[in-house]
């Protein structure tokens, strides 16, 4: 039994006293498995492609999202404080026609037409159940003892100027219709389309704003004397898979032609950059099939995976082929080459994959599940990079002619800069200290926040026109309020009525509010008109029972799809305030809704309230997630240092890569806080994700820095010389790549992408510097040999 296994080794840590590398008969494990791949290559690139094909077979399943709450989780209590409130009223997702006559008068025969005409068309959009406009307004008026109820404007064509005048002081004193529909100084109107999308299918929404748009253009053709701009919840659900596809057509081909560019000079050769190229698109092909595979919903995040798996299946390649260039160049051939190249970067490149993995696994724990499948589409692909970049990569390198044996560019830059460091390491090791101390002290300065209609930037559209509906007309945030009574036909009772129009008249004192809608206005009408039309009696009904039969009378006499509905629910126990505002941070969202609670609480103690809107879900969503993502990132923290500290095997060393793997970060936000102040939920992701990506450097720089000192018996400057001369510039290469890489994901037309783009390309460029200038300097205080030559057992 002993002779079975006398050349059969044990797989155990190279740093280990006395112990040798894992080995099967005579020939070390990577050596005898890279040799493998060489001999069979021809058949490894064949099963590769098989691979890939049947992978990205899936990706005919992926479908784009196109509905904002895809941002939330099911159990979300805005969500489904939302969802409670679309059951128990008419559901208020949105397009809203925003109308600006060129003549600056919307109360004019011609502006009136176009509204009316474009209010009967509206009708015509899919899935609408409701079109509100100044013409069809239902305007209430006293005929002796009967109640007449019509559209305020019924022919635009036989207005008198007498007319004109009497219905714009009708609509700009309605508080039901001025800042909704109509502007106060009457050069801004809107036709408000409800829709009602079934969920059904997904091209629900894509077709419907695809009828308004026609419906604008049709209505701009017919008359050129008006702008149309469309705006509403509708429209922002339409925008996010556009600047999703938009992303793809612009920022995916500058990436991929960038990074060929920078692989084909640092590699100076064709052959190198061309298997590069295809490992990088295989990896990318695989994850976006998997991800069909696996039924995940594309969303502005989600489509920003690519790019960041082909920045960093970039680094697997680089230390791969910077290291094979280098045998090539010292007189090996190919084969040769290759075998020591895995010998070499085979476990650091295992180690680098398995924490960029944990790292993006991290945001799972993110209250918003398009973070959950960004990080699960990029761990498939930095999963894929590794596979391929052990197995194609390797094999059809050989396959393909060799691209010479010059070193790679810049290899004696790197050199002359680690004599730099190895000089001046106590003056690096004190100036790194100091610096990431002021930056962190700065951290303090960020502040949660985040407005979701910058979400996308002024490029686009929707963004455009809602800056340009909330500077003229009304605004896109808003807040629904339900109170309750608990008793059926409650909100008749005279004094829940007093209690509403006390509440509605605190929200329109208050300086963020534009709009707001209450039941209570309609009541006051009412109670006017069956007076005689007598202004005195605009105040609310005394009586329960008058006040109920007013409401019957009144609904009674409602056209189909004007009902009230969206005010009432349907046993009248209960009703809605619908309170539109400026646009307004999250911070300010949350202290308005918490003022509002607070005094309906004081105030109005028998009502039972209850919120919920898109503005309010946003508005939470930031600090939900910054609170999820502080036990992601911890726990990827806790499993990224134990795999550390089992590579390394060393708890020293392993404590000592913590210092470059999580000051980065910590230096970034300190850098953000001075510059731009405010973190959204873009950014709260930034650290957990970085974190795995930053240890790609340390654990490069640490392996050759060990392998110097354990296996060449090198002192700790000669280790440090070692390893900027082995492996400082293809730490400077995909570190270089990795940042270039986020820095177009930057020039994202989404908010999210581009802020977590320029962000994580700042924590990269800092965890660079800190690994070429504070780790070396850790490196060599903590050495314990006094800079004299000798071999260290460690």
């Amino acid at each position: 039994m002993i002779g079975r296994i006398k050349n059969v080794m044990l797989s155990l840590p190279p740093h280990c006293n006395g112990m040798k590398k894992t080995k099967i008969g005579d020939v070390p494990v990577i050596e005898s498995y890279t040799q493998w791949i060489i001999r069979w290559k021809y058949l490894v690139v064949l099963a590769s492609l098989v691979t890939v094909v049947a992978a990205t077979y899936g990706g005919q399943f992926l479908k784009f999202s196109n509905d904002y709450r895809m941002f939330f989780g099911e159990d979300n209590p805005q969500l489904l404080a939302f969802e409670k409130m679309q059951k128990t009223y008419n559901k208020n997702d949105n397009i809203l026609f925003v109308i600006t006559p060129k003549s600056g008068k919307v109360f004019s025969k011609d502006t009136l037409t176009v509204i009316q005409d474009l209010t009967k068309e509206a009708w015509q959009v899919p899935y609408s159940t409701r079109v509100d406009s100044i013409t069809n307004h239902q305007h209430t008026a006293a005929d002796e003892d009967d109640l007449i109820v019509e559209d305020l404007v019924i022919d635009p064509d036989v207005l008198t100027e007498q007319d004109l005048l009497k219905i714009q002081s009708i609509a700009i004193n309605e508080p039901s219709m001025v800042h909704r529909l109509v502007s106060p100084d009457s050069k801004f109107a809107g036709v408000n389309v409800t829709v009602e999308l079934p969920g059904k299918a997904l091209d629900e929404v894509p077709n419907t704003v695809a009828f308004a748009r026609d419906l604008k253009q049709k209505m701009l053709e017919k008359y050129p004397d008006v702008e149309i701009r469309l705006v509403g919840m509708t429209v922002m659900n339409n925008a996010f898979p556009e600047a999703s596809q938009d992303d793809v057509t612009t920022l995916y081909p500058l990436a991929l032609a960038f990074i060929l560019l920078t692989l084909f000079i640092l590699l100076r050769g064709l052959s190198g950059t061309v298997a590069t190229f295809f490992m990088i698109i295989m990896s990318i092909m695989t994850a976006m099939g998997l991800a069909g595979w696996s039924g995940i919903m594309l969303s502005p995040p989600a489509m920003s995976a690519p790019i960041m798996i082909l920045t960093m299946a970039i680094a697997d390649a680089v230390h791969l082929l910077v290291t094979m260039r280098h045998e090539l160049a010292i007189g090996k051939n190919k084969e040769e080459a290759m075998i020591e190249s895995m010998r070499i970067n085979f476990r650091p490149i295992f180690v680098t994959s398995l924490t960029t993995i944990l790292g993006f696994l991290s945001l799972n724990f993110s209250d918003a599940p398009p973070f959950h499948d960004l990080g699960n589409i990029a761990s498939m692909g930095v999963a894929a990079a590794f596979i391929f970049s052990i197995t194609f990569l390797p094999a059809i390198v050989c396959i393909l002619p060799a691209s010479g044996k010059r070193e790679v560019a810049g290899k004696q830059l790197m050199v002359k800069f680690g004599e730099f460091v190895i000089a001046k390491q106590k003056l690096l090791l004190v100036g790194n200290v100091l610096i990431i101390a002021i930056l962190a002290s700065m951290v303090p300065l960020n502040e949660l926040n985040d407005q979701f209609v910058e979400y996308f930037d002024e490029t686009v559209e929707f963004r455009r026109d809602s800056d340009y509906a909330a500077a003229n007309l009304t605004g896109v945030y808003y807040i629904d309020y339900a109170l309750g009574t608990e008793e059926s036909g409650g909100i008749s009772e005279p004094e829940f009525l007093a209690n509403v129009d006390r509440f509605s008249q605190y929200l329109r004192s208050q300086p963020e509010v534009i709009h707001v809608q209450t039941i209570t206005d309609t009541f006051k009408r009412l109670n006017k008109n069956m007076h005689g039309d007598d202004p005195a009696w605009q105040r609310l009904p005394e009586e329960r029972n008058l006040a109920a039969q007013y409401l019957l009378l009144y609904e009674m006499s409602l056209p189909y799809g004007l009902d009230l509905n969206n005010q009432i629910d349907i046993d009248k126990s209960a009703t809605k305030i619908a309170v539109t505002l400026k646009t307004l941070t999250s911070n300010e969202v949350i202290a308005f809704d918490d003022n509002a609670i607070k005094w309906l609480q004081e105030n109005t103690p028998s009502i039972t309230p209850y919120n919920s809107s898109p503005t309010i879900m946003f508005a939470h969503l930031g600090k939900r997630n910054i609170n999820s993502m502080l036990i992601g990132t911890s726990i990827a923290l806790v499993f990224i240092s134990a795999v550390l500290i089992f590579f390394l095997g060393s708890v020293k060393y392993g404590f000592i890569s913590l210092i470059p793997n999580l000051t980065p970060a910590l230096a970034a936000f300190g850098i953000w806080g001075a510059t731009v102040g405010q973190v959204g939920i873009g950014l709260s992701i930034v650290t957990g994700m970085t974190l795995g990506i930053v240890v790609d450097d340390t654990v490069h720089f640490l392996s050759k820095y060990l392998r110097a000192r354990r296996e060449k018996g090198l002192n700790a400057e000669d280790a440090v010389r070692y390893a900027f001369n082995s492996v400082g510039i293809a730490l400077l290469v995909t570190s270089l790549v990795l940042v270039a890489g986020f820095m177009i994901l930057a020039q994202s037309h989404f908010y999210l992408n581009s802020s977590m783009g320029l962000l994580t390309g700042v924590v990269i460029m800092l965890a660079l510097i800190i690994d070429l200038t504070l780790l070396p300097a850790l490196l060599m205080r903590f050495s314990n040999d006094g800079g004299n030559k000798k071999t260290v057992n460690n």
